[in-house]
């Protein structure tokens, strides 16, 4: 397995991991917002970006979609791991660590000061693997959707 950067060309693979992600959390997008969320991953710019992991015949087996923003806190951005997903049939083989790992890696190399993210309080399965590598921030989520 290895993990790169997501190109315009690995765009229906994502799409097809993107879709079991939304599944998974039990929502649906407009097309226009995952289209939209697929340039801005792949335009180039410092802002958002994606990870995917291939295996050797390099079928996408996960993704990992990050966000750069500013902080109050400390003079680098932070990096919110906002979206992270791994097929089925590919988890518990190494592949959300080997994502979570190149989006550290990254983060680092751009001069992020943080990388963080969120899980759903019932994926317990998650958590387990997140207690290893990340330190759990004891802060709960509040939210207020105003559009899409």
């Amino acid at each position: 397995m290895h993990v790169r950067q997501l190109i315009p060309q690995d765009q229906s693979a994502w799409h097809a991991l993107w879709q079991g992600y939304l599944r998974f959390y039990k929502t649906e997008l407009a097309e226009t917002v995952t289209e939209s969320t697929w340039q801005r991953l792949t335009d180039g710019g410092r802002t958002m970006f994606a990870f995917g992991a291939f295996s050797p015949t390099e079928e996408l087996l996960g993704i990992a979609h990050c966000v750069y923003h500013a902080s109050c806190w400390t003079l680098g951005d932070y990096c919110y791991l906002q979206d992270l997903f791994v097929k089925e049939e590919a988890r518990n083989s190494g592949v959300a660590t080997a994502l979570i790992e190149a989006v550290y890696a990254r983060a680092q190399a751009d001069g992020a000061s943080r990388v963080y993210w969120l899980t759903h309080e019932t994926n317990d399965t998650a958590q387990k693997l997140y207690e290893k590598l990340a330190h759990r921030s004891g802060f709960i989520q509040y939210r207020k959707v105003l559009s899409f």
